[in-house]
């Protein structure tokens, strides 16, 4: 028996997200008395860096049709039967999601996404997840002899955890795809916001994308990443690829700073999973407040100057 983790390289790197997935399948190979498996698309020599959080066994392949679901999902199948397998973990990602329940159903095994605690082996494996947009905590437990999960970020940090191990090769030449990939279009020059751990964003309040600069310079001094609201990404004031929130994209960086944002519950439901949330506006009655670990009620065309000053200072001195 094995526990089986999936870990994709982007651009032939891995992101700290695949650090922190290898150290969930490391634990829970530990609490069972088992071997993790690392199974990535990376080179050999940055594949052997998943041996410094915890994969016993690293093994890589290279295809360049990762994008098929349908063809990984029968090279992870194949795989996990292999190595016998009777868990496997993946990223909670837009890949990850097209992956969960093909495998579930190929290997006829239970299926829980966007998970965000280890597996209680004491309660027939159940683990947590968040329902109703962060509002409140389910528990599932998984019966099957099979299980796939996907794990949330952020949810049991990265820790150093170096065991000895090489770096296998697994043969997947003889897997082919028909899906033919045209063109791939990634947002350049910045870390992409569901791997930011720092972000700065803005909404309405800044009345207008004349005024983004303050924004800008902010998120550069603290090497974050800038987000907005969904109206100021329907205006186009801001791309859309920037709109966080229940309809946008959901986020849990260690800190979310929002400015001249009101707190809609659309838009907290995607980013009140943030370690840290700090508010900046003048309204006081502005619901977000009430989810705030910091607030600060002032006219943020005052403060934000004066917070990047003060933090350009800390920095220097």
């Amino acid at each position: 028996m094995s526990i089986l983790v999936y870990i994709e390289a982007i651009n032939g790197n891995f992101k700290k997200a695949a650090y922190e997935l290898c150290n969930y399948g490391c634990k829970l190979a530990e609490s069972m008395s088992t071997q993790c498996i690392a199974l990535t698309n990376a080179d050999s020599s940055v594949a052997q860096k998943l041996s410094n959080y915890g994969a016993d066994k690293i093994v890589n392949f290279s295809h360049e049709a990762l994008h098929d679901s349908k063809m990984m999902t029968k090279l992870i199948s194949d795989f996990a039967k292999a190595n016998d397998a009777s868990v496997v973990i993946l990223a909670d990602n837009s890949r990850g999601k097209s992956l969960l329940g093909r495998i579930a159903t190929r290997m006829d095994g239970s299926v829980v996404s966007s998970v965000t605690t280890l597996p209680d082996l004491t309660n027939q494996f159940a683990v947590d997840k968040s329902l109703f947009s962060g509002k409140s905590v389910g528990t599932f437990q998984m019966v099957s002899n099979f299980k796939i999960i996907s794990v949330s970020r952020n949810s049991i940090g990265v820790q150093e955890i170096s065991k000895p191990s090489n770096v296998e090769t697994f043969d997947a030449s003889s897997y082919s795809s028909d899906v033919s990939l045209v063109e791939t279009t990634r947002v350049q020059g910045t870390v992409p916001l569901p791997e930011a751990e720092l972000v700065v964003s803005a909404g309405r309040g800044m009345k207008g994308p004349e005024n983004w600069g303050i924004i800008e310079e902010l998120a550069e001094t603290l090497g974050a990443t800038t987000a907005c609201s969904r109206p100021v990404s329907d205006s186009g004031w801001r791309p859309h690829h920037e709109h966080v929130g229940q309809t946008g994209i959901a986020i849990k960086p260690n800190l979310y700073i929002a400015i001249g944002i009101s707190g809609a519950i659309q838009h907290l439901a995607g980013v009140n999973n943030s370690k840290t949330i700090v508010v900046i506006n003048k309204d006081s009655e502005a619901p977000f407040f009430k989810a705030a670990d910091y607030g600060v009620v002032a006219d943020l065309f005052d403060v934000v100057p004066r917070l990047n000053e003060s933090l350009k200072k800390f920095k220097e001195g």
